[in-house]
């Protein structure tokens, strides 16, 4: 009976490597890599410089590493990145940074608070479980995160959020009666007297004990479990606060309530209404809170809906649906009219129009027949297609536009560094200045002096949460580049938000950045008595025996007005004047003004629009046919409609526009006199753009520099900010810090204007945070007690630390409306 062999596990590990430089060293790294046990294949690609190893038993990475570096060569090591749970505030993430950092082997750690998430830079020895244990025992939980984790981090912030609501309502329905308790016989003498007669003080302090000591259990359970232990490894956070707060209060009122006679004559009091409104009203704001930072990342969220779960594959003529992770390199699809298309691929038959809005910011949909690239998540709208798949997974456009997005949100800013310092000190801070308070008020104030300590004790612990300096930063961040994404801007960089926001020059390369890239038949004139279509066929059919690009232009051009070429005969370049040949018995000569002065033929008819074509950088070229002029023409690389009002925009937010082009001077200066720029820097090479770039670092300062091509490479990497244009090349696109994913130049003062937005309103959000805290913790602590009897209570300190977080995320989430001055164009 034949057994069919079921083919093995296999096992596959991508390595990045530095240092190799020609075809020998490929070939040393394969073979250092081949002599490792278990390894089965081995392709090394130098242009790419990277490794893939396939094996059929688990190898580890470590001994990859090691073997690569006896070579000679250096692995670069891929970020692991963590979800981290149970972070609160600022003070959280300085102890999370610092647990990671102490783990021999990490050479960085940065963790987010809004996305909860550690980015750790680390050798090859360091293993994602010896991570997951420092954090642990920092007191917080951590999960590695993948491509695909990212809808289920999704679905547990979902879960968070509903217990949470759930907290908030038991905690709010039991807080009501203790407040009203309380509070209600203050404020209203008929209720004092109501409750004194019918239930008696005594009896109501009971009630209010058994409420709030079922609130600090259930709904407020939370704070002491994360913030006590904090506070015994020394490493106080908000929780701490709130758990020391709280825990204060009650403790007093219960003393106050079963054992009086321990309290001094006259501070017999009970504040189970400030412990029960402060749990309520910090569960208010860490709710608001969890809504604002799932809205923060909503463009992820979107951009991860879009890549459909499954893909329709045609095998052997049969069409099966599998899922989207089951998908191969090499399949053929089948997308439908409507949906989205499942993954990146070439279009191998059939025709239609495909909305590519998520990709490049363009509402125009891009006619697609076979031989186009598509891109998964795209939306296929008219026709029925049939793609071959050519990339998956982590390698598709998709997933590295969602890690260019993540990326650039889990950055830390320059301004950030200044924000994680201060933050590291300012629970410890507090807490002194909140044992300071109560010893003061012990020592120094008005009797009751023990009640008024302890409440204003209370009222600083409770107002002071660094929540809002924690967020104030990395919230903008994500909302910001969120919402430059959903404009087919990608911030690949977090940091270049900063940068791109102090830029005074922008930098812009010519070829394909202001014009098209492609030289196109721009002007077209005939003599009386000849037929332009003719004449264009004719000159097009003797062209498409030349490989030049301006031959190429004029065949294309013929061809897109459906013009039929003949065969050319007796074709002959006649070096420096143009070219000549025989066509249906006809002479054709196509060249310059010199040409057909030498045939002795006059050109002054087309005087006017050859001084025209000067003065825009155009050479003319003249087409006799035997031997009479028949025509003038001219092909150039257009300048983009769009590139205009893009120049316009540059100019009215106030910065210098330069261009730096390998094009001759003439040209150069002429699109640039059309254009308005301010400086041309012409016919250099790209090293000589690099020297460019620092020339006018020097000049005026911070430079952006914008570019699509190889050549620009260099000059991206020199900029202070290099934005590549999409459409450009991949090495282009690498070298870039932002890329715009149109071809669309408007995108430049789009990304500017939402850099300069993204820094304003970080610089708001600190200025809130910081004057906040440094305004309201002395009032907490009764600075104003003594000339004008004002105090804070804890539950209005409550109110206002909630206050202060819900008001930075909200600040920050105005930028998801952000719209520039001057809409993209689409």
């Amino acid at each position: 009976m034949d057994m069919q062999m079921q083919n093995p596990k296999t096992y596959s590990h991508s390595l990045s490597i530095e240092g190799m430089s020609c075809a020998s060293c490929v070939g040393r790294v394969e073979k250092a890599l081949q002599k490792v046990p278990g390894v089965a294949s081995v392709s090394v690609n130098l242009a790419t410089e990277k490794a893939f190893v396939e094996s059929n038993i688990s190898v580890s990475r470590a001994d990859l590493v090691q073997a690569v570096e006896k070579a000679g060569y250096q692995v670069i090591q891929p970020p692991i990145e963590l979800s981290i749970e149970g972070m609160s505030c600022a003070s959280c993430v300085g102890r999370v940074e610092k647990a990671l950092n102490n783990v021999p082997g990490v050479q960085s750690a940065h963790v987010n608070l809004a996305t909860e998430k550690a980015v750790i830079q680390a050798t090859a020895e360091v293993g994602t479980e010896l991570l997951i244990q420092a954090v642990a025992r920092a007191g917080y939980a951590a999960t590695p995160v993948q491509f695909s984790q990212t809808l289920l981090q999704q679905d547990r912030k979902e879960t968070e959020l509903t217990a949470l609501k759930r907290d908030l309502l038991i905690a709010a329905a039991m807080a009501i009666p203790v407040f009203m308790l309380e509070m209600g016989s203050h404020l209203i003498p008929a209720f004092h007297h109501f409750i004194a007669t019918q239930m008696g003080t005594l009896n109501s302090w009971y009630v209010q004990w058994v409420l709030t000591t079922l609130i600090l259990i259930f709904p407020g359970r939370r704070f002491y479990q994360i913030g006590i232990p904090a506070l015994f490894r020394l490493a106080p956070d908000m929780n701490s606060l709130v758990a020391v707060g709280t825990f204060a209060a009650y403790v007093y009122s219960v003393v106050a309530t079963f054992m009086p006679q321990l309290l001094p004559p006259g501070t017999v009091n009970v504040y189970f209404e400030a412990a029960a409104v402060i749990v309520v009203l910090i569960l208010l704001g860490r709710f608001f809170e969890a809504r604002a930072k799932g809205h923060t990342s909503q463009a992820i969220q979107q951009l991860v809906r879009m890549q459909p779960k499954t893909a329709r594959v045609i095998r052997e003529g049969q069409i099966t649906e599998i899922a989207i992770s089951d998908v191969q390199s090499g399949m053929q699809v089948e997308v439908r009219p409507g949906e989205r298309i499942a993954v990146d691929g070439e279009v191998l038959s059939g025709q239609s129009f495909v909305d590519e809005s998520m990709m490049s910011g363009e509402a125009i949909p891009v006619e697609k027949t076979p031989g186009a690239a598509v891109v998964g998540g795209t939306v296929n709208q008219t026709g029925n297609i049939q793609i071959r798949v050519t990339t998956v997974g982590s390698a598709s456009v998709l997933a590295q536009i969602i890690g260019m997005v993540e990326q650039a949100q889990g950055a830390k800013l320059p301004i950030q560094a200044v924000v994680d310092k201060l933050t590291m000190w300012f629970v410890p801070v507090v807490m002194l200045l909140a044992m300071l308070t109560f010893a003061v008020w012990l020592i120094y104030g008005p009797e009751p002096a023990l009640s008024f300590g302890l409440v204003n004790a209370v009222a600083v612990l409770i107002i002071a949460c660094p929540c809002a300096m924690g967020l104030a930063t990395p919230a903008a961040i994500m909302v910001g580049t969120g919402r430059a994404a959903e404009m087919g801007i990608l911030f690949r960089k977090g940091e270049a938000l900063q940068n791109l926001s102090e830029a005074r020059v922008i930098a812009l390369d010519k070829t394909g950045t202001l014009t098209e890239g492609r030289p196109q038949v721009t002007d077209f004139e005939v003599v009386d008595g000849f037929a332009e279509d003719d004449v264009l066929a004719k000159v097009a059919a003797v062209e498409s025996k030349s490989e030049h690009p301006i031959a190429q232009a004029i065949v294309s051009s013929a061809q897109k007005r459906g013009l039929k070429l003949e065969q050319p005969t007796g074709f002959h370049s006649v070096t420096g004047y143009g070219i000549e040949a025989g066509l249906a018995g006809q002479e054709i000569h196509i060249g310059a003004d010199r040409f057909m002065q030498q045939l002795g033929l006059e050109v002054a008819i087309f005087s006017q629009m050859a001084t025209r074509l000067g003065k825009e950088g155009k050479t003319p070229l003249y087409v006799a046919i035997d031997h009479q002029l028949a025509g003038i023409m001219a092909v150039a690389d257009p300048v983009k409609q769009t590139t205009f009002a893009a120049i316009r925009a540059l100019h009215a937010q106030g910065l210098k526009v330069a261009m730096i082009s390998g094009d001759n001077r003439h040209t150069a200066q002429a699109i640039a006199d059309q254009l308005n720029i301010d400086e041309v820097i012409a016919e250099v090479l790209p090293v000589g753009k690099v020297d460019a770039i620092r020339r006018l670092k020097q000049q005026y300062g911070q430079v952006a520099y914008v570019g699509d091509g190889i050549n620009d490479a260099p000059a991206l990497a020199e900029a202070d900010v290099g934005l590549a244009i999409g459409t450009g090349t991949d090495i282009a696109i690498e070298a870039a810090d932002v890329v715009l994913m149109s071809g669309n130049l408007q995108g430049v003062p789009d990304a500017i204007a939402l850099s300069q937005a993204t820094i304003k309103n970080i610089r708001q959000n600190l200025f809130w945070a910081f004057v906040y805290n440094a305004a309201l913790i002395p009032i907490a602590a009764g600075v104003l007690y003594p000339h004008f009897g004002v105090l804070l209570s804890p539950v209005f300190a409550a109110g206002a630390m909630a206050l202060s977080s819900v008001f930075v995320l909200g600040n920050a989430l105005r930028l998801r409306v952000f719209k520039p001055k001057s809409p993209v164009m689409g």
